[in-house]
């Protein structure tokens, strides 16, 4: 294995996520590929309302870019390959990430099917369904 895809989502179970990427890449000497999809939320930040010379867009990339930073920090030298953000659907941004950057697996964490997830089913279920490369699904505690 060379390559892991890490989708992460900027959550508390971000870290839990990272830390199994992180021990298989360590038994594999794989490099790790930090992403994170972004997409305008329906209820902006009121901070993101005010008047300013930024754009939306460049606001949440940029926010999105600092926590991937963050947790990059904690990787040992030489591990991480890149941190990447992208303004996508989730699980359709995680899907092509994984294939241009040609991961051998894309690892991701576990939400419950809670409320309209259980209908429409959670991210890592369409990664899982719709990826053309092998998924790990992390469970996480929370």
């Amino acid at each position: 294995m060379k390559r892991i895809l890490v989708a992460l989502d900027g959550s508390d179970r971000a870290a839990q996520v990272l830390a199994a990427a992180q021990r298989l890449a360590s038994l594999t000497s794989a490099t790790l590929v930090l992403y994170r999809a972004i997409n305008i939320p329906t209820m902006l930040p009121v901070d993101l309302l005010a008047v300013t010379d930024r754009t939306i867009e460049d606001i949440l990339q940029s926010n999105a870019h600092e926590t991937l930073g963050r947790l990059a920090s904690t990787l040992p030298p030489g591990m991480l390959e890149a941190v990447i953000t992208d303004f996508a659907i989730p699980w359709d941004g995680i899907v092509r990430a994984g294939r241009t950057r040609d991961a051998d697996l894309i690892a991701i964490g576990s939400h419950g099917f809670r409320g309209i997830d259980h209908i429409l089913g959670t991210t890592a279920a369409k990664v899982v369904n719709h990826a053309d490369r092998n998924v790990l699904v992390v469970r996480t505690l929370l």
